[in-house]
């Protein structure tokens, strides 16, 4: 069965394999069955975890992605929190999880995610951007903040984080350009303030880090046995963490 967690407000970090990554508010963040990891909260966090059917899971991406949270997936979130479901018996609660089924499956899916660390060095880096994804200072005037030189700050960006400097900024001025688009904001009010001074870059930017969202599914999302959404009588496989 697979995972999916739809995070609200602040920010999970998900551990998958030797690598942390950063799951951003008003997204979902799914993991495949197999794959191994341990997500936590550095502050206190809204989020729902919603376990996966095994035959459902195989709908989704074989790797683990960020999909984007309707605001009707969003409610629904916050119903099953508020009403505390954990699983979905009565037909009412079903018909919810069938709607953040099909909501989920049929959003747009991003490849793209903020690798983390607890590295000493890279550590004052990763809290600046959290704080100010704008931050304009270069590798340079790190490593003269830092204290080191330029050469062992880009080595530790590749050790620690698998990318560079410059790789791993560009992902979080993504993510944040993404959250703020969102929530209704224009292209040009989202680029100014991210430190890109073309706009017009910017679409082309996001467009190609978004992944193709699933597409013919409709005969294959129906109710079946042990799948989200089966009626109480049959084993239920949608499970709510919140």
């Amino acid at each position: 069965m697979g995972l999916i967690t739809v995070v609200k407000g602040g920010i999970v970090e998900v551990r998958v394999g030797n690598a942390r990554y950063l799951s951003p508010s008003q997204f979902a963040i799914w993991i495949p069955q197999g794959i191994g990891h341990t997500s936590y909260m550095r502050r206190s966090v809204s989020y729902c975890s919603v376990t996966i059917s095994r035959e459902r899971a195989e709908l989704f991406p074989e790797r683990p992605c960020l999909i984007e949270v309707s605001d009707l997936t969003s409610a629904i979130a916050e119903t099953i929190k508020h009403n505390g479901i954990t699983i979905p018996e009565t037909e009412q609660d079903i018909r919810l999880a069938e709607v953040m089924f099909d909501q989920l499956l049929t959003a747009k899916q991003y490849s793209r995610f903020i690798p983390s660390t607890t590295d000493t060095l890279i550590q004052p880096i990763i809290d600046a951007f959290e704080k100010d994804p704008a931050d304009a200072m270069t590798l340079t005037e790190w490593a003269n903040k830092l204290h080191t030189t330029e050469r062992t700050v880009a080595r530790q960006c590749l050790s620690e984080l698998g990318m560079s400097f410059t790789e791993w900024r560009s992902r979080v001025r993504f993510v944040q350009a993404l959250t703020l688009l969102k929530q209704g904001k224009q292209v040009k009010e989202v680029a100014l303030p991210l430190g890109s001074t073309r706009v017009h870059r910017l679409s082309p930017c996001l467009k190609s880090m978004q992944t193709v969202p699933q597409s013919n599914i409709s005969n294959k999302a129906h109710c079946r046995d042990n799948d989200v959404g089966t009626y109480k009588k049959r084993q239920q496989n949608a499970v709510f963490n919140a």
